[in-house]
């Protein structure tokens, strides 16, 4: 993984340095929260409902022992013992008192991190797919390329006060695990009729008030080029994206209103005009940076040792937990091992800090010192054994987090939702448990098969809850918590935005609801169909007779 360099390590010192006499003028008083407000929203500092709140990056969801030990760290000195991994692969941290929020910069920084960019209307945290460098599928690791994009877009002079918060992704493999057409821009890393490897560049997507799947621009853009058509893309957005409006800012709305074929020739005409200057960086540069994800020495093992094989026939317990949370490695006798933060009744992807310092030794025991975080709100451990897996997991298992449910109905996306968040209408934790422990039984789970559920607090979308198979928005009804159900999102290579499927349910409906809509699909299903496949053949009309009958 990325290391810091001399110059990265006196940004973020710097930058610690400034935020501890800004937060000493603020306590002091001279300055007022208006004057304030900007200063910590540049160091991902948010004032939520009842405390502030501390964004991290995460760059990319890609932590190392050492690091992940230090958020722990935090989480149990600075915090109340815990802390949450986001949608962008970030971690945040929901009590840190004011005046000790320099400090815990500082710890940051002491490890190489910081919380840059995490807020304000910039270029926020690259995202990308969590299975990176390991994947079967994989054309390229797209990490590279996402570490690329952090130098270029950190405090960059022309992209720091955009008309909105922008979000990129970048995905090397054939299936979507980074969730590439609901953001800003989309990387697809693919290889043309000559092998050679470039990027199919999506443009437009992104969820909350507006949600819309994002469009191809560019089928091919030779990977040289990278950053002088992110800087065009950009270039055009920053002149024209709507700062009168910010319900109408995202690049989304100007693709959607200017129509992306207009659009793409001005992204193209601006692109031209810089595209041979000295914005894309040399071959050497970027093998310089190549070098830092140089794979672990791989051992020559056989796939399925006879050792591993006896136990998946002895255990069924452990069977269960590799059926669903193990995930096919591009070495032969490797596999990647999904942690599920999906605990049944739990908050979905929270950890404490006993349980972030457990993971880190795990990792350094088993997997080269480096953790992943996934936009599912997950970690994953990329360089396991597959004759390691059974110590693993028992170890997992003695710190509540060997869940086999990656992917099922109580793998659920939620947002902090009402019980943090000041921009809420309604509360997403509860709702969560409520459906985890309705769906307790993993026997039943597996039997309902892969179903993405996802929960969002407000229209703003921080729970993904458009792009899941069920989605579940908390909207404001004259005081009250309703749930408005959405039904055949999906956020991967064949994105799509959910269905309303009728009016929304009160607080102590909405898990009834959700049971009748799996009824529903598990009466109808052929053949092993997913959820996501029967409903894309029956439709909304099946689940809304059986939700809300003749009324």
């Amino acid at each position: 993984m990325y290391r810091y360099d001399e110059f990265d390590q006196r940004l973020v010192d710097q930058r610690v340095a400034q935020f501890r006499d800004q937060v000493a003028r603020r306590l002091s008083g001279e300055l007022t929260e208006d004057e304030f407000k900007p200063l910590r929203l540049m160091n991902g500092l948010y004032l939520q409902l009842h405390a502030y709140m501390l964004r991290v990056a995460i760059p990319y969801g890609t932590l190392s022992s050492r690091q992940l030990h230090q958020l722990a760290h935090i989480a149990r000195r600075y915090d109340r013992g815990f802390a949450h991994f986001t949608t962008r692969q970030n971690i945040q941290y929901n009590w840190p008192r004011l005046e000790d929020t320099p400090d815990i910069l500082a710890e940051l920084a002491s490890v190489e991190m910081h919380a840059i960019q995490t807020s304000g209307n910039c270029i926020r945290n690259t995202t990308a797919d969590q299975y990176a460098g390991v994947a079967a599928d994989e054309v390229e690791d797209p990490r590279i390329h996402a570490e690329v994009i952090r130098q270029w877009s950190t405090l960059h002079p022309e992209f720091s006060f955009l008309p909105r918060k922008f979000k990129i992704a970048v995905t090397g493999a054939q299936h979507d695990r980074a969730a590439i057409r609901v953001h800003d821009i989309g990387l697809v890393i693919r290889r043309d009729a000559n092998a050679n490897v470039g990027f199919e560049v999506v443009v437009g997507g992104g969820l909350g008030r507006t949600p819309m799947v994002g469009k191809t621009i560019r089928e091919f853009l030779p990977k040289q080029y990278l950053l002088s058509y992110l800087e065009a893309i950009l270039r055009v957005y920053n002149q024209l994206g709507r700062r009168d409006n910010k319900y109408k800012a995202r690049v989304k709305i100007l693709v959607h209103e200017t129509g992306v074929e207009e659009f793409t020739e001005m992204v193209e005409t601006e692109w031209r005009h810089i595209r041979d200057g000295a914005i894309d960086l040399p071959a050497e540069e970027v093998a310089r940076i190549r070098a830092y994800f140089a794979a672990p020495d791989y051992q020559t093992l056989s796939a399925a040792p006879p050792e591993y094989t006896a136990k998946l026939a002895a255990d069924p317990t452990f069977a269960d937990w590799v059926r669903t949370n193990i995930a096919a490695h591009k070495v032969p006798g490797y596999a990647i091992v999904n942690i599920s933060l999906k605990p049944i009744g739990g908050i979905p992807g929270d950890a404490t800090a006993d349980q972030m310092d457990a993971i880190a030794d795990l990792a350094a025991l088993y997997s080269d010192r480096e953790i992943r975080v996934t936009h599912e709100q997950n970690l994953v451990l990329p360089y396991v054994r597959q004759t390691d897996l059974y110590l693993l997991w028992q170890e997992l298992r003695r710190q509540g987090l060997a869940t086999a449910n990656l992917n099922l109905i109580s793998d659920i996306i939620a947002c902090p939702g009402l019980d943090y968040c000041a921009l809420a209408n309604a509360r997403s934790i509860p709702v969560a448990q409520q459906i985890s422990e309705r769906f307790a039984d993993l026997k039943r789970q597996h039997d309902i098969g892969e179903l993405r559920l996802k929960i969002s607090g407000c229209i703003n979308a921080c729970g993904h809850h458009h792009v899941g198979n069920i989605g579940i928005l908390g909207v404001d009804r004259r005081g009250e918590e309703y749930y408005q159900i959405t039904l055949g999102g999906t956020p991967d290579e064949q994105a799509a935005i959910g269905t309303i499927v009728g009016p929304a349910f009160a607080s102590d409906q909405v898990v009834d609801a959700v049971e009748t809509i799996v009824d529903t699909y598990v009466g109808q299903r052929q053949d092993g169909e997913l959820f996501i496949d029967t409903y894309r053949r029956i439709g909304n009309a099946p689940f809304k007779e059986s939700l809300y009958g003749n009324h």
